[in-house]
């Protein structure tokens, strides 16, 4: 995908706040800290879309972008930070998934793991509760550039195993080298323009 244009949107809490929802929109979501704004920034060939930040549980809001004035990217709070105080993750949770429940224009959740880590608790609910909804995913490994290729491949397979899905279900991804970008793009390209 040849990305033209690229924008900040606006930020929401809540869905009386959100952007028409007048193109597909592909959500992002993930682990705090687990590379959610590099990879968005890395799809999109632009350093600064989204913010990144060194401190994990920043993004506290839910965060759209128009790619080529035709596709919505949304960034979504991360979970799972333990700092974080219990009354601001409840308001994550109830955020996430009223915007994940109501949406009609979302056509993918790219479900962000880094490939360092074993799956958490989190994840795997989180993974369940798509399913149980229907709503269609992609499980991207980001920080592959951390490892060799056969680490890749190993570790991909350990979190396929974890949480029972096949290993080409896993797509390896690196925000640095852009390794994994165009896999990316197709699956959102299969999900948002589906050829009839």
């Amino acid at each position: 995908m040849k990305v033209i244009s690229a924008e900040f949107i606006k930020s929401a809490v809540d869905p009386f706040h959100y952007p028409d929802d007048s193109f597909p929109e592909v959500a992002f979501v993930g682990r705090s800290n687990v590379g959610k704004s590099s990879l968005i920034n890395a799809l999109v060939n632009r350093k600064k879309l989204a913010k990144t930040n060194n401190t994990p549980g920043r993004t506290q809001l839910v965060n759209f972008f128009v790619i080529n004035k035709n596709l919505s990217f949304v960034d979504l709070p991360g979970y799972g930070y333990a700092k974080v105080p219990v009354s601001v993750k409840r308001g994550w949770k109830a955020m996430v998934e009223g915007y994940l429940e109501g949406r009609e224009s979302l056509r993918l959740v790219v479900m962000i793991l880094d490939i360092r880590r074993k799956p958490s608790e989190d994840d795997a609910l989180l993974m369940q509760w798509l399913r149980s909804n229907n709503i269609k995913i992609v499980f991207v490994l980001t920080k592959t550039d951390k490892f060799s290729r056969g680490q890749v491949n190993i570790s991909r397979r350990k979190i396929g195993e974890h949480l029972g899905i096949s290993y080409d279900e896993l797509v390896p991804f690196s925000a640095r080298t852009s390794y994994g970008r165009d896999n990316l793009w197709r699956v959102i390209g299969d999900a948002c323009c589906p050829v009839s």
